[in-house]
């Protein structure tokens, strides 16, 4: 099992835009740095060439200021904060971002190659980095 964190903001992919003569962008202007710094972190580990791929992803999203109380007290959270972010971004579409990145850094040939995939989101505490924690390992059943 490699294991890697990746600090940053995760951007989930979204969808694609067409811009003319058969070109497509993204439509989030986040993704292109999350998969650089995933593809980066991913670039200094090694993986090994295992035909079946397991990856294991928790996400630690930054709270929006509204969850904090304010003043003095501002590194406490409010009591209508919601314990797990619940709403954007899909935890589906943060994978897909990263799986992308994964081998656009080497820790695999192909997508196809995952055959298995956990992921999980949840706020960074006040004082954590927001960014990524990826375990890849050989998978299979």
């Amino acid at each position: 099992m490699t294991r890697v964190w990746v600090a940053g903001l995760p951007a989930p992919q979204g969808s694609k835009r067409h811009v003319g003569r058969g070109r497509l962008v993204e439509s989030s202007k986040k993704v292109k740095p999350w998969r650089t710094a995933v593809a980066t972190e991913a670039e200094k580990a090694d993986f090994g060439e295992p035909p079946y791929v397991r990856v294991v992803a928790w996400f630690y999203l930054p709270r929006p200021k509204s969850h904090y109380r304010s003043g003095r007290f501002a590194h406490l959270l409010k009591p209508s904060a919601p314990r797990l972010p619940g709403k954007y971004p899909d935890v589906d579409k943060l994978a897909r971002s990263t799986l992308d990145a994964l081998r656009m850094g080497g820790a695999y040939a192909d997508d196809a190659q995952v055959v298995t995939l956990h992921a999980h989101k949840r706020f960074a505490e006040f004082g954590e980095v927001p960014g990524a924690m990826i375990e890849v390992s050989e998978g299979g059943l």
